[in-house]
């Protein structure tokens, strides 16, 4: 056991100052790339590229689940982890930025140009699209792990993707966000990334606002309702949707919306109840809610309010008069106690 300990450590401590060696190379390869003239052979980049692509392409370490219950504190102070490798990786990924921007010769332009139609529009939204659809990935993600690197990297680029996208928007389009976007609301972990979804679905909404009903009730089907802290993240994006909101998708999902808008003013949490308020705040939300009831304020139709006000009267007196009945009612029951004890004593 002693040896097995010692050769353990051993080895250990190889990986490490071999670790060390190699970032102190690429460090030094950095540096060299920056500071040449630009005479560099065939040879020499396709050697870089076979280094970068050695590792960056590379099978990815699953991250252990772990089986314990996340409150809103401790979300709000976890930190994304950081993988193991990327003290190198980050200096591979610099490298290869350093060739990329660099002046190249014609015979070796095949890497810019490769390297350029990984940025066209239509194949990089083909490509997180894929990533993001396949089961693998995000539907494991959302129902199963809760951890993947990358996912808010992900969101950022398909922001702006999404924002250049033309209208009439495409089918596949719209799958995606019902499929693979909206799902991305459940995991616990969503601060982490909430950010980038949010601007996500908000720039769908804003290209085709027949989608604001499909997001509205999406968030509500995913509604956090034993944590506060992404129900104010949730309440934040839906003021952003329904910003983006016409009335014709409003009035078709309006009731079951405001069904769980009273729920958040009635939270026992006060930043719920909170930014519940502040919805009213928003000129373009009163005016919906106004194009779509009775006004519902004393300033702006005062016999309605009135009415209201005589409802609710009358619902608190009829309560009133039922209670006191209870009262009375057990009050006697008790006094009939008191008597049936006293003769039974004599």
């Amino acid at each position: 056991m002693n040896v097995t300990a010692t050769n353990k450590s051993t080895l250990c401590n190889m990986n490490v100052k071999e670790k060390e060696i190699k970032r102190q190379t690429l460090l030094e390869l950095v540096d060299y790339v920056a500071t040449a003239n630009g005479k560099f052979s065939e040879s020499v980049i396709q050697e870089a590229v076979r280094m970068v692509s050695v590792n960056i392409f590379r099978t990815l370490n699953p991250q252990p689940r772990e089986n314990k219950v996340i409150d809103a504190l401790d979300l709000e102070e976890e930190e994304p982890s950081m993988d193991p490798s990327w003290p190198h990786l980050q200096l591979v990924y610099e490298l290869l930025l350093r060739f990329y921007c660099f002046p190249l010769t014609p015979r070796l332009s095949w890497l810019r140009s490769t390297l350029t139609s990984l940025s066209s529009r239509g194949c990089l939204i083909c490509l997180i699209q894929r990533i993001l659809e396949k089961e693998t990935v995000s539907k494991r993600f959302v129902f199963e792990t809760e951890k993947h690197n990358g996912i808010a990297e992900f969101l950022e680029i398909l922001g702006s993707i999404i924002n250049g996208f033309a209208l009439p928007l495409k089918e596949e389009h719209k799958v995606f966000l019902v499929r693979a976007l909206i799902p991305l609301h459940k995991p616990k972990c969503l601060q982490m990334y909430h950010q980038q979804l949010s601007y996500c679905i908000t720039q769908f909404v804003e290209k085709d606002c027949k989608l604001a009903d499909t997001v509205i009730r999406g968030l509500l089907k995913s509604w956090p309702v034993t944590n506060s802290s992404k129900e104010v993240m949730f309440l934040n994006e839906l003021e952003e949707v329904l910003e983006a909101t016409q009335p014709p998708e409003f009035q078709r999902c309006m009731v079951p919306l405001f069904r769980r808008v009273a729920r958040c003013l009635n939270s026992l949490h006060f930043q719920v109840a909170e930014r519940a308020l502040f919805l009213w705040n928003n000129d373009h939300i009163e005016n919906l809610i106004k194009q779509n009831c009775k006004k519902i304020f004393n300033d702006n139709d005062p016999e309605f309010f009135k009415e209201c006000l005589a409802k609710f009267r009358e619902v608190k007196s009829k309560e009133a008069e039922v209670e006191a009945k209870r009262q009375a009612t057990w009050k006697r029951l008790e006094e009939i106690g008191m008597q049936k004890q006293k003769s039974s004593s004599s």
